[in-house]
């Protein structure tokens, strides 16, 4: 604070000799007026006694680092405004640091689902107070525990247990660990699990067990309920029934996979780049991740659990998405530096965890029906262009490349090729005779750059 002393120089209240009444008579310091004492300190005592247990008169080591996170805060009058809102949180940490509630995740699955309990956990997950969590395994299992199995007929409750904890959370818990465990994915393992339970209650009513049901009481729970389309969504249960060996007579009716189609065209997609680019009333880290998509065709929940270490920042902007950094074309490096630089200075100490996408939730990165609401609200459909990006990308490399750089596989690169039209074997053969030239992904990444740096 500054003040004006005899000889009407303007200088601080320290040169001037007058002390501060902005100061905390505790700290000292000014950066963070409040009350009678600064921010922090008001801070510190009240997360203090929040987490001081009463029976010993100190903070147990478990609390310590929500402690030290709390007093830490850059924004510490935010912090008190938590603690004076959170009520569910606070009664909740209360009863940890008294000793009363396990400082672990048991304390939360007791409790009914809050979003107030929700980001305290992520919270605690992010400062390693509590183990890694995953909101989504967590509750399926309190779902199926609660919603379903209490709902199946008596003797069938086994058998839906078993396909769902062994089965489906576990192709669940698969999907965590590569990252792609995403709402869709989430409600389609429900979904299964639903269409197994109307099987077992149709065969109860006829008296009759997934181990003793035919192939024509299958087809008639299919043909039950015409414009929905059952032998889709149970037939997972029906392939868990014959590899676990329950009945392995059962089948359901095999649909061909359709052939890749694309609805956008080139022209539309290309209007769509030129809008993330230039409209500045969108959010920067929206257009990123609409361009990711549109131009390098990368899904939203790969981008979305893209981390800082992906990028790049020399004289160039690089981005690597598989193995290989792909150089940032004009006008999309300089957004990338802009959202790097503006995520630095809005996202919290133990929020962002190294996510270049880092969500509201600590630790967590933003989930993907955030950019795909953002993205439609504005007419740009992802899903649909990043088919069409595929298509021109799949045409302007051979598929081996194109998965390379991408991170697709194999295959899915190669059925874009087909539907480009285009033929690559001579590429393979070529790439197979020059072995000592090092034809690979270094080549073609001035390629691939070359290909998105058509801007309208």
């Amino acid at each position: 604070m500054l003040a004006v002393p005899s000889d009407g120089q303007v200088v601080c209240t320290g040169c001037a000799g007058v002390p501060s009444p902005l100061a905390c008579p505790r700290c000292g310091q000014e950066d963070h007026p409040y009350g009678t004492l600064c921010a922090r300190c008001t801070l510190a005592d009240r997360a203090g006694a929040l987490l001081t247990d009463p029976a010993t008169g100190t903070v147990r080591p478990r609390l310590r680092p929500l402690l030290e996170h709390l007093v830490a805060s850059p924004n510490p009058t935010a912090k008190i405004r938590w603690l004076a809102k959170s009520t569910l949180s606070t009664a909740l940490l209360g009863q940890m640091a008294h000793g009363e509630a396990p400082v672990s995740h048991d304390a939360f699955r007791a409790l009914p689902p809050s979003r107030q309990h929700d980001n305290l956990r992520h919270l605690l997950v992010s400062l390693e107070v509590l183990e890694p969590w995953e909101p989504h395994l967590d509750r399926f299992a309190a779902w199926l525990t609660a919603e379903i199995v209490p709902t199946v007929p008596t003797g069938q409750a086994k058998t839906v247990e078993r396909f769902a904890r062994w089965h489906v959370l576990r192709g669940m818990q698969r999907h965590a660990e590569r990252g792609t465990l995403t709402q869709a994915v989430t409600t389609s393992a429900r979904l299964r699990v639903r269409a197994a339970v109307e099987l077992l209650t149709m065969l109860d009513s006829r008296g009759l067990t997934i181990e003793t049901a035919s192939q024509a009481d299958l087809e008639d729970f299919i043909t039950g309920t015409p414009g929905y389309d059952r032998a889709t969504t149970i037939s997972t249960f029906v392939a868990w029934a014959d590899k676990s060996r329950t009945n392995t007579r059962l089948t359901t009716p095999w649909t061909p996979r359709s052939p890749p189609t694309v609805t956008v065209s080139d022209a539309q997609r290309w209007a769509h780049v030129e809008r993330l680019l230039h409209d500045t009333a969108a959010r920067t880290d929206v257009r990123l991740a609409g361009l990711l998509t549109l131009l390098f065709a990368q899904p939203l929940n790969r981008i979305v659990a893209m981390r800082t270490d992906q990028v790049h920042l020399t004289e160039h902007v690089t981005v690597t998405f598989a193995s290989t950094p792909i150089q940032m074309p004009p006008l999309l490096d300089g957004l990338v530096r802009q959202h790097l630089e503006h995520r630095t200075q809005t996202s919290p100490p133990g929020h962002d965890a190294g996510w270049l996408f880092p969500g509201r939730q600590p630790g967590r990165h933003v989930v993907t029906e955030v950019f795909r609401r953002e993205l439609v609200a504005i007419g740009i459909k992802p899903h649909e262009n990043r088919k069409a990006a595929l298509l021109h990308l799949a045409a302007s490399m051979p598929a081996p490349i194109l998965a390379e750089l991408l991170g697709t596989t194999d295959k899915n690169a190669a059925d874009w090729a087909r539907l480009a039209a285009r033929d690559w074997n001579s590429y393979l053969h070529h790439r197979a005779q020059t072995d000592a030239v090092k034809v690979g992904p270094s080549t073609q990444v001035s390629g691939l750059t070359a290909s998105i740096t058509r801007y309208p």
